[in-house]
C-alpha cells in the first residue's frame, strides 16, 4: 500500500487506520488523539474455530475486558503461532492490566514475525514510553515515520512524547502541525499546538 493510500484510509471521526502487508489485511481502530492503543485484527489462514476466537478476543479487547480478552489471545496463539496480530493485541491487553514484561514479550514476537509493521512499533512506542525507556520509544517512532512518513498515531505519540516526556518543544510542534494537516477540524491538536507555541514564547 503507498503513503498516499495509508492516509487516505485515516478518518477524522475514528482514526481508523488501514494497512495492507505482505498481502494481509489489518485493521486498526482507535477513537481518537487520546486513544492510547490500536487492536489489529488480521485475515490469516487457520481454522474456523481459531479464526472465530480470534474475533471474540478483539471484541473483548474493545470492551476492555481485558482479562478474558488476554485468555482467549493465548489460546489463539498456541493454534497459530505464525499470525502476528495475536501478539501485537496480547502485547496492548498485557499494558493496559500493567504487566509490562508480558506486555514487552509480545510485541517482541510480533515484531519478529513483521519487523517493519507499524502498528507494532507503534505500540512498542507506547510501551517504551509508559516504563519510562524515553530514548528508545523516540528511536522506534522515528524508525517507523522513516518507513511510513503518514502512519500517523506514530506521528501523534512521537509528538506527545518529545512535548510532555522529553522537552523537545521543535520536535513537538513540527509532529503535531504534519497531524493537525492531516486532520485539521480536531480541536485536542489545535490546543495542544496553541499551548505549545505559548510555552516556545515563553522560553
Amino acid at each position: 500500500m503507498t503513503q498516499s493510500e495509508i492516509a487516505g484510509c485515516m478518518l477524522a471521526a475514528r482514526r481508523i487506520v488501514c494497512l495492507t502487508v505482505a498481502g494481509v489485511l489489518l485493521s486498526a481502530c482507535a477513537s481518537g488523539p487520546g486513544s492510547s492503543s490500536l487492536v489489529i485484527r488480521e485475515q490469516v489462514k487457520a481454522r474456523p474455530e481459531v479464526k472465530a476466537d480470534f474475533e471474540k478476543a478483539v471484541s473483548m479487547l474493545q470492551k476492555k475486558e481485558y482479562d478474558r480478552g488476554i485468555r482467549l489471545l493465548n489460546r489463539v496463539v498456541e493454534r497459530s503461532e505464525n499470525s502476528f496480530a495475536p501478539y501485537v493485541n496480547l502485547g496492548i491487553a498485557y499494558r493496559e492490566t500493567g504487566e509490562m514484561k508480558k506486555a514487552e514479550e509480545s510485541l517482541n514476537k510480533a515484531l519478529k514475525l513483521n519487523p517493519n509493521h507499524p502498528v507494532a512499533n507503534n505500540e512498542m512506542g507506547m510501551l517504551y514510553r509508559k516504563t519510562g525507556k524515553f530514548s528508545e520509544a523516540r528511536r522506534t517512532y522515528e524508525r517507523v515515520l522513516e518507513r511510513f512518513p503518514k502512519f500517523y498515531p506514530a506521528r501523534r505519540n512521537l509528538g506527545i512524547l518529545c512535548d510532555l516526556y522529553i522537552n523537545d518543544l521543535r520536535c513537538a510542534m513540527a509532529n503535531y502541525e504534519i497531524y493537525n494537516k492531516a486532520d485539521p477540524g480536531n480541536k485536542n491538536v489545535a490546543m495542544w499546538i496553541a499551548d505549545l507555541r505559548k510555552r516556545m514564547k515563553e522560553k
